[in-house]
């Protein structure tokens, strides 16, 4: 046939036929590529980009188009604090996971952005787990007072923080004691002074009383101190609230005088996002 002589229409049909196939190859392969993605934020509570590019060997580019797409559609999240990526609550919904995690990181991350500028000092969001409080949003990378960097994920001890005796003071009694217990029988030596009755007791009774956690005595992080308060949710705790600061700077009446109220905003703005 002559090049300039015009293709048959069997010619036209198998060309459009190879285009239609390889177009739906393309869109299968990519389907398959965020369903991988979806499920590894999801086993992994949250996670990077290029920790997601390195685990399934897809490259960097390809896993942010697909992170936009799952965005858009609402199934995950960029942490607005850190570049960290989590399942929302539609993709849980899908099945087990992490929901509550990640609905509270959604829910503190707009309020942490709000508050972070005003109270300065940086905040904290952390969760207990398994005999730790692990933060899960914080404006430690953004507060020019700071001394920290890279707090997500962190694990902090329970008794020797503000979050952690903010945990044990208003969760339930059943609870408490199942927190202890395990405590116990880790045996940390750093522990063992807070693990006397006569501490616990005070602590949980003077911190119920105020409403605000501290730490203040150098029993972690000598350099600073934290005040926390809850996170409640229909009559149980979900999390904790605290802010950090260097402990030459102020004491802690001051703290509380000046930023309590303030955090309890905080938790109360993530406690009413998480009921909408």
């Amino acid at each position: 046939m002559s090049p300039l002589q015009p293709a048959s229409t069997c010619d036209n049909v198998g060309m459009e036929e190879q285009a239609t196939k390889g177009s739906r190859s393309e869109a299968v392969r990519a389907l398959t590529r965020g369903l991988a993605i979806l499920r590894h934020i999801n086993v992994s509570g949250e996670t990077r980009p290029g920790e997601i590019a390195r685990a399934l060997e897809i490259p960097r580019p390809t896993v942010y188009r697909l992170l936009e797409t799952l965005e858009e559609a609402g199934y995950v999240v960029m942490s607005p604090t850190s570049n960290r990526v989590r399942v929302t609550r539609l993709a849980a919904s899908l099945g087990d996971g992490y929901a509550l995690t990640s609905e509270l990181c959604q829910a503190s991350g707009p309020v942490f952005s709000e508050y972070g500028a005003k109270i300065v000092w940086p905040l904290d969001l952390s969760v207990y787990n398994n005999a730790n409080m692990v933060i899960q949003e914080t404006t430690h990378g953004r507060s020019p007072l700071s001394i920290d960097r890279g707090m997500t994920g962190y694990k902090l001890p329970v008794l020797r923080t503000s979050a952690g005796r903010a945990y044990l003071a208003f969760c339930s009694e059943e609870e408490r004691q199942f927190i202890l217990d395990h405590l116990r029988r880790l045996g940390d030596p750093d522990d063992l002074p807070f693990l006397e009755p006569r501490f616990l007791s005070q602590m949980i009774e003077e911190t119920c009383s105020r409403g605000i956690a501290i730490r203040s005595a150098g029993e972690f992080r000598k350099q600073t101190a934290s005040i926390a308060v809850p996170v409640m949710f229909d009559g149980r705790i979900l999390a904790c609230v605290s802010m950090i600061w260097i402990r030459s700077a102020m004491d802690v009446k001051r703290a509380i005088a000046e930023f309590g109220a303030p955090l309890h905003q905080v938790a109360q703005r993530i406690a009413e996002t998480l009921s909408d």
